[in-house]
């Protein structure tokens, strides 16, 4: 029987990274041959990242998997529900059901300390009054976000980071399109952004193939490219 179009992956950031933080995963990819597209991640709400995603997935010719990694996973959630995504991967992600907001979802578990390191700022809204965004505060940014990567690695990534709106930990998610579509999921067992017991719950919930890295931070895809690629190929040969 015909194979089906090998699909182009779409790398999705999360807070507090930007598109450069897939870079050595794009190199594993590529050697393989895979198509990658990396966009920028806006970062201003749920349901407008979402959409942009949506529309990055759109207007790609072919099939697409989404990966997204943390907050990135609760996009790739809702954008999935694109016709042409067929495959979703969460790399140390918020899985979501819909309905369901980062907030509510966090709340289940014991808070990371994410949570007590958080520094707020606010930016302009045309029209409206300023709105608050938060990142990492520098000093707790290496221990949290990225444990097992090299210091002098980390200090960039810290200076780097782009902030996430607030409001994006309360917005809920429009739909959950790991119900009808196939999802995997990397847990990253030593992640002191996220719970990695958040991770499973909703690895599990979406019947995701899971991978769990012991040792792994937050910052898995820049510490472990090679890892986090194998398991994106698994599932792009999955759905070719």
């Amino acid at each position: 029987m015909p194979t089906e179009p090998t699909p182009t992956v779409v790398l999705v950031h999360g807070a507090f990274a930007d598109a450069g933080s897939w870079s050595g995963v794009i190199t594993e990819l590529r050697d393989h041959g895979v198509s990658v597209v990396a966009p920028p991640n806006p970062l201003r709400g749920l349901a407008s990242d979402a959409a942009y995603i949506a529309s990055v997935a759109a207007q790609i010719d072919g099939p697409v998997i989404l990966v997204g990694h943390s907050y990135g996973g609760a996009l790739i959630t809702v954008a999935g529900a694109t016709d042409n995504v067929v495959g979703l991967v969460y790399i140390a992600a918020y899985v979501l059901e819909q309905g369901e907001s980062l907030g509510e979802l966090q709340g289940r578990f014991a808070l990371s300390p994410l949570v007590e390191n958080l520094r707020q700022a606010t930016y302009p809204v045309e029209g409206a009054e300023p709105s608050v965004e938060v990142t990492i505060t520098p000093e707790a940014f290496p221990e949290i976000f990225a444990a097992d990567v090299a210091a002098e690695t980390t200090a960039v990534l810290a200076l780097t980071q782009r902030p996430l709106a607030a409001a994006a930990f309360e917005e809920t998610a429009s739909a959950a399109a790991w119900r009808t579509k196939p999802a995997w999921a990397l847990v990253a067992g030593a992640d002191r952004a996220i719970n990695p017991e958040v991770e499973r719950f909703g690895a599990e919930r979406a019947g995701a193939t899971v991978v769990e890295l012991d040792g792994a931070s937050h910052a898995v895809a820049v510490s472990r490219p090679k890892a986090v690629a194998g398991l994106i190929l698994d599932a792009v040969r999955a759905t070719s």
